[in-house]
């Protein structure tokens, strides 16, 4: 359905096209929107040559690259690793390959050793806020005025899964990426939020505050 390959310049077309138009996808980002194509090529190119961040490509099958997202703050020997820096196009966003994709993410951070699993996001972003939960991450809390991007505070909301929910967690994906849980036109019959709600330790409020009304 979906391949997670390190993000290189030759992804930069499709990812150009794909992101084109919406530039509301950028408002939580620390980088973009791109203005060209150019622009993107550079910011890959630069990006490629990181390793924590470490950046990947997401190509839903039969198609261009059509989102990116990184590991970071990777610490081995805390057994601790941070999924973030998720671009997602609107064709990607809310689809079974961006869930397969994050699902692919976790899976590689267990399988490979690591004992904690981060998600963080601004605060106000609840769409991420939501994703985290449907993701089956436990809300840990908000630190705020963490940090200020593009000249504005923010304050990180942290969600985080660990290595003894794991085995749920990967019962619950594939349970949901399972073929027989779509009808003929491709709706789910059994929400993946409801799979993965029980293994939540806590979750987030509804509205965070930021300390700003």
């Amino acid at each position: 359905m979906v391949t997670v390959t390190p993000l290189v310049p030759d992804d930069a077309p499709a990812l150009f096209a794909a992101f084109l138009g919406a530039d509301a996808m950028w408002d939580y980002m620390p980088v973009g929107p791109f203005a060209t194509e150019a622009e993107l090529v550079r910011w890959i190119a630069e990006a490629e040559t990181s390793e924590d961040p470490l950046f990947f490509a997401f190509t839903p099958k039969g198609e261009g690259a059509a989102g990116f997202g990184s590991f970071l703050r990777i610490a081995p020997e805390a057994g601790s690793i941070e999924v973030g820096f998720l671009a997602f196009s609107p064709g990607l966003q809310r689809s079974v390959a961006a869930t397969e994709a994050m699902y692919l993410m976790m899976k590689w951070a267990f399988e490979a050793g690591y004992r904690r699993y981060e998600w963080k996001c601004d605060a106000l972003n609840a769409p991420s806020r939501r994703a985290a939960a449907r993701l089956g991450l436990s809300y840990d809390g908000v630190f705020r005025q963490a940090t200020v991007v593009k000249g504005r505070n923010r304050d990180t909301a942290w969600f985080a899964a660990i290595d003894t929910e794991w085995s749920m967690l990967d019962r619950a994906f594939r349970t949901w990426l399972a073929p027989r849980n779509f009808d003929a036109a491709g709706r789910q019959r059994q929400s993946l939020r409801d799979l993965t709600r029980a293994i939540l330790v806590a979750e987030a409020p509804s509205q965070i505050a930021t300390g700003s009304d």
